[in-house]
């Protein structure tokens, strides 16, 4: 299991595997290195930018992986100093060290221990950044990860960096890469980034349009597109560190995706290229709308798989409504697009918010950024994709009606769950009138109207 597995940094040792395993991952890390350019004796620098759950688990694959290779490789994980751990979360945490002798060893070896005792006691406060360095991300104690090198000096972490992962909540992207396009100016050429952020913002001056992360990390850091990729895809991110089997995509310009598809693939965790970021960005953003949704329906219905399939299969065809309004040849959300949809709405943060929504365990007043889960990015999802769907410029035709209305009026769960979480003019009950509403069309007259390509809006994504 790799949760149990140590980086030991004083012996170049690689813990997960044999002579031939390694050699072949010594080989996609020269492959890599060479298509970056590096000379020999000049590390790849691989830094992480943010450090939520799937962030962290992203640069703990890569540390497994390669981290021994270190005249090679250097890896190091950015995260904001200051966080502090609260009692309760250091009193867990202490549990989780005792229950996994793996980690008990590893700490006590490492002379780490006794803080953790410290802090159960109450005689001391941890930090987020000091216990990451130890393999324990805030959002995921109960998953402990090996020890990785964390930075909390932005300009240190990424001014030299040759590839940056950016593992921030889309809400946060473009304020840290604005402040990080100040340590690049003098940079001879950009550095190459995957974006693993779901969401979007929505622009509505002077042309109502979608700004996806990747295009916000394009306008905040000067770096070119062709550099900037998105990695999404089924991956719920303490079963990936566990070793369940998962697989993803990396999306955006060939002259990256399919070397860095080769770099990023495990035995657990196969990694696909594909060119289409577009649908990949605007579905990763649309499943955690989705999501919130699908947990009210889960709680309110006491887990109906009838309710919970009815509600699938509309959800789904006003994602697909909506990214043929952006799109004019979207990837068809099947294989991981569909998958990653559907492990979202099972079983991630943004269904787990909309269960304890339903069932009156948390309140909209708590906000969207959440102890112990992180920032729930459907939320601000919901207000960004309904205010630019909302918007009469850009109005279509109804089918029925005959008539222009604004986008929005045929996605009614979007509707519904801005009603919810934003205005919050209705209950989370709401969603089951909304399902249960006799006059729905069947979900195929929305997805056939989609793939006629006759509400294709070109301008939505500035083109």
């Amino acid at each position: 299991m790799v949760g149990s597995s140590e980086i030991d940094y004083n012996n170049n040792v690689y813990p997960n595997g044999n002579g031939s395993i390694n050699g072949a991952l010594e080989e996609k890390l020269d492959e890599l290195r060479k298509h970056v350019g590096k000379a020999e004796g000049d590390p790849l620098r691989i830094v992480g930018v943010g450090a939520g759950a799937w962030g962290s688990v992203f640069i703990a694959l890569l540390q497994d992986s390669y981290g021994h290779f270190r005249d090679k490789v250097s890896i190091r994980l950015w995260r904001r100093a200051g966080r502090q751990v609260d009692r309760a979360t250091a009193e867990h945490l202490f549990e989780v060290i005792n229950s996994r002798e793996d980690v008990l060893r590893r700490l006590i070896r490492r002379c780490a221990y006794l803080k953790y005792v410290e802090a159960r006691l109450g005689d001391r406060t941890l930090n987020a950044d000091e216990i990451l360095k130890d393999g324990f991300c805030l959002n995921m104690i109960d998953t402990p990860l090996c020890p990785l090198k964390v930075v909390t000096n932005l300009q240190e972490a990424v001014w030299d960096a040759d590839v940056v992962v950016n593992g921030l909540p889309s809400t946060e992207t473009r304020e840290v890469f604005e402040e990080i396009s100040r340590f690049w100016k003098e940079r001879i050429s950009p550095p190459v980034i995957i974006s693993l952020a779901k969401g979007i913002e929505a622009e509505l001056e002077p042309v109502p349009r979608i700004v996806t992360p990747t295009q916000i990390i394009h306008r905040a850091s000067g770096v070119p597109m062709e550099n900037i990729l998105y990695l999404g895809g089924p991956n719920i991110a303490s079963e990936i560190y566990n070793k369940e089997y998962a697989n993803a995509r990396i999306c955006g310009a060939e002259k990256w995706r399919k070397p860095l598809a080769k770099f990023l693939r495990q035995p657990h965790f196969i990694v696909w290229d594909n060119s289409d970021l577009v649908t990949h960005e605007v579905m990763g953003g649309l499943k955690n709308v989705y999501a919130i949704g699908a947990g009210m329906v889960a709680a309110l219905t006491n887990e109906s798989a009838t309710s919970k399939s009815v509600y699938f299969a509309y959800c789904t065809s006003e994602m697909i409504f909506i990214t043929h309004l952006l799109a004019e040849e979207p990837e068809r959300l099947a294989g991981p697009l569909l998958a990653d949809t559907y492990v979202t709405l099972l079983k991630g943060r943004n269904a787990w918010y909309g269960q304890m929504l339903a069932k009156g365990e948390l309140s909209l007043d708590m906000g969207d950024s959440i102890k112990g889960k992180g920032m729930i990015q459907g939320v601000s999802a919901v207000k960004a994709f309904y205010e630019l769907l909302g918007q009469s410029s850009i109005s279509v035709l109804h089918p029925e009606e005959k008539k222009p209305v604004a986008p929005v009026e045929l996605c009614p769960i979007l509707k519904t769950l801005y009603s919810i979480l934003i205005t919050r003019d209705f209950p989370s009950q709401a969603i089951l009138q909304t399902l249960r509403d006799e006059t729905m069309n069947d979900p195929r007259e929305r997805i056939a109207i989609a793939q006629s390509h006759a509400f294709y809006i070109p301008s939505l994504l500035g083109q």
